[in-house]
């Protein structure tokens, strides 16, 4: 039989690796892996221009797709018609709430989302739809208010849609990240056509988006394609 205080020993070393090893992942995944990211690819952030989203740590994120014209309660009244939820802030929270929602596989209508920034400024909106019984796998949306009037005078949005297709790690860096579905054409599109639908929509129009792109990468390493273009919704 083993002595006690050897067990206690063992158990000790344990503790201490095992936090170790948490350190190390935490140090590179969210630390070092970013930086060295944006060190090798500095080039292909600046030729990405101004419509598509950064990460955190300046990464290409998600590309602009879709924008509508209108006030900021017109676009939540807008949304809460065609049966899409605002996310929550990320709290510590609503962070083990989407957890346990992954894990257990129950809803979590208002999950949230993680930060994107346009133009310096993390999303000022954001709306999800979800698939199946959890926060695992759902339709979702970013808005950022451009602070440009429309021909109404009312603000201009431009937003990133995707389709979080499950939780996983950064293909990039390894953090924990949903990752997204590749076309993003058709989560553009499903935004725009539920918002007609539900009859919020006077019209719409197309403007350019990142142009075409057969083969392009998120800030989680996700592969996407879209003709690279955006729709922007003009609500009544």
């Amino acid at each position: 039989m083993s002595h006690p205080i050897k067990r206690r020993t063992r158990a000790r070393a344990a503790a201490v690796l095992l936090g170790f090893i948490a350190l190390v992942y935490l140090l590179v995944a969210y630390f070092l892996v970013p930086e060295i990211w944006v060190f090798r690819d500095r080039s292909r952030i600046t030729d990405f221009g101004s419509m598509v989203t950064h990460t955190a740590d300046d990464i290409p994120g998600d590309p602009i797709n879709v924008g509508l014209v209108g006030t900021k309660e017109q676009i939540i009244r807008a949304f809460l018609a065609s049966d899409w939820d605002p996310a929550d802030s990320i709290t510590l929270r609503s962070s083990i709430g989407i957890g346990l929602s992954v894990v257990l596989d129950r809803p979590d209508f208002d999950a949230p989302v993680s930060p994107l920034f346009y133009d310096g400024r993390k999303q000022d909106l954001a709306f999800e739809k979800p698939v199946g019984n959890s926060a695992d796998q759902r339709n979702h949306v970013r808005f950022w208010d451009t602070g440009k009037p429309g021909d109404d005078g009312r603000p201009v949005w431009l937003g990133s849609a995707s389709f979080d297709r499950g939780v996983g790690l950064s293909h990039d860096t390894g953090q924990i990240t949903h990752h997204i579905g590749p076309d993003i054409d058709a989560e553009r599109n499903l935004v725009i056509g539920d918002l007609e639908a539900s009859g919020q929509l006077s019209s719409s129009y197309e403007i350019p988006g990142i142009g075409a792109t057969d083969d392009g990468h998120n800030g989680g390493g996700d592969r996407y394609f879209t003709d690279g273009k955006a729709v922007v919704g003009i609500l009544k």
